[in-house]
C-alpha cells in the first residue's frame, strides 16, 4: 500500500496511486481525486485492502475499451520499450505479451518487420492517438536533443540491434547509443537491458556507450576472484590470447596484463612458465 497522495486524475498505461472508494461484486472500485473510478477485479483483492486506504496499481483497458486495474506490473509502461514476444497474428497486426492478462496489438501500420508467432522484437508501447488504446510500435523515432545527460553518466539500456561495428542501443528509454565490439567483455544479446555508461556525446547526437564505468580500471581482483573459481591455478601469462582471456576472465587483454603485474607487484600470485597461480 501506498502512503503518497492519489493521482490527480487516471493515467492509462501507467502505475496509478488511487484510493480504494467501493466494494462490489466483481472487485473493488479505485477512485482518482478528480473523482474518476476503475474496476480493480477480484481476482487481484487481498484482505489487506481496506476501505479508504491507497492503492498503487497499473491501469489499462479490457476487449470492451473500459478502464482496469491490476495489481500486476507489466514489462514496460507507456512511453518505454521492451523486448516481447509475439504470441499471436493476424491480418490487422499482432499481439505480444506485456506480462499481464491481455495482450497488446502491434498494428500492422505499426509494424517494419515481419512478425511470427514466438518471434521477439523491440517494442514501444505507446497511447493510440485515435481510441487511447495501448497499443506497441515497431515505428519509433528516438529523440536527437540530448538533456540532462553528461559523459560517465550511468544509464540503462536495451540492446536491439548488431552492426559491424557493434550493437546499437536504447538509452534511458529515450536515446540512439552505440557499444563497440571492441569494448564489449561479456555476453550481450537481443533484449538485455543493462546498467552502462555515457562515454561520448557525439556530434550527430548519439550515445557511446561502455559497459565498463568510465575513468576506472576494471579490478584488479577480478583475476583473482576467477582464479580461486578454477581452483588456484590457470594456464594464463603475459603472452595469452586475448580471445581466451575476454572469455575467461572478462576483460580486455591490456586490462589482463595491468592487472597480472599488479597482483605479481603485491605478491598475490606466482607467475610460472605455464601460467599463474595463487601465492
Amino acid at each position: 500500500m501506498s502512503e503518497q497522495k492519489i493521482n490527480e486524475k487516471i493515467y492509462v498505461g501507467e502505475i496509478n496511486t488511487l484510493a480504494i472508494y467501493r466494494d462490489s461484486e466483481p472487485g473493488m472500485y479505485l477512485i482518482s481525486e478528480d473523482k474518476e473510478e476503475v474496476l480493480l477485479p477480484n481476482a487481484y483483492v487481498t484482505n489487506d485492502m481496506e476501505l479508504g486506504s491507497f492503492i498503487d496499481v497499473f491501469i489499462y483497458t479490457d476487449s470492451e475499451d473500459r478502464l482496469v486495474a491490476t495489481t500486476l506490473e507489466p514489462y514496460l509502461y507507456v512511453n518505454e520499450f521492451a523486448y516481447l514476444e509475439v504470441v499471436d497474428t493476424a491480418a490487422f497486426g499482432a499481439f505480444v505479451d506485456i506480462g499481464l492478462p491481455k495482450d497488446i496489438l502491434v498494428p500492422k501500420n505499426k509494424q517494419r518487420s515481419i512478425f511470427h508467432k514466438g518471434h521477439k522484437k523491440v517494442l514501444k508501447m505507446i497511447l493510440d492517438e485515435k481510441t487511447d488504446r495501448l497499443i506497441a510500435t515497431e515505428k519509433y523515432t528516438l529523440e536527437k536533443d540530448i538533456k540532462g545527460l553528461k559523459e560517465k553518466d550511468e544509464v540503462e539500456i536495451l540492446v536491439y540491434s548488431k552492426t559491424p561495428l557493434g550493437y546499437k542501443v536504447i538509452v534511458d528509454d529515450l536515446y540512439d547509443g552505440m557499444i563497440y565490439h571492441t569494448e564489449i567483455f561479456e555476453k550481450v544479446y537481443f533484449g538485455d537491458r543493462k546498467r552502462a555508461y555515457v562515454k561520448k556525446i557525439r556530434d550527430d547526437d548519439k550515445l557511446d556507450i561502455s559497459l565498463q564505468e568510465i575513468g576506472n580500471k576494471v579490478k584488479d581482483d577480478k583475476v583473482l576472484e576467477v582464479l580461486k573459481q578454477k581452483g588456484g591455478s590457470l594456464p594464463f601469462t603475459y603472452k595469452s590470447d586475448a580471445e581466451d582471456i575476454k572469455n575467461t576472465f572478462g576483460v580486455s587483454k591490456k586490462s589482463f596484463k595491468a592487472s597480472l603485474t599488479k597482483l605479481l607487484n603485491e605478491e598475490k600470485i606466482v607467475l610460472e612458465e605455464t601460467g599463474i597461480k595463487i601465492k
